[in-house]
């Protein structure tokens, strides 16, 4: 039962990169405040986010709310 969960890990592990590698590229060429709306619409976490573009996720948290505040207009 440990292997399994041994493998599991690693499948779960090798995901993750994965998909900031995606995310990666699928921000790799518009601004932060773009890339955080993009990835946030994808679903990604804000620490995940904050990863991809090299910022904090207290910076994304604060882009995601005006983003948010801008749709409430």
């Amino acid at each position: 039962m440990k292997t399994n969960e041994k493998t599991d890990d690693k499948i779960v592990a090798l995901l993750a990169q994965i998909l900031k590698i995606e995310a990666i590229q699928a921000a790799g060429s518009k601004s932060v405040t773009e890339g955080a709306r993009l990835l946030k619409l994808a679903g990604l976490d804000n620490q995940t986010i904050a990863e991809v573009l090299n910022t904090s996720p207290a910076t994304i948290r604060t882009l995601t709310a005006n983003l948010r505040k801008r749709r409430a207009r």
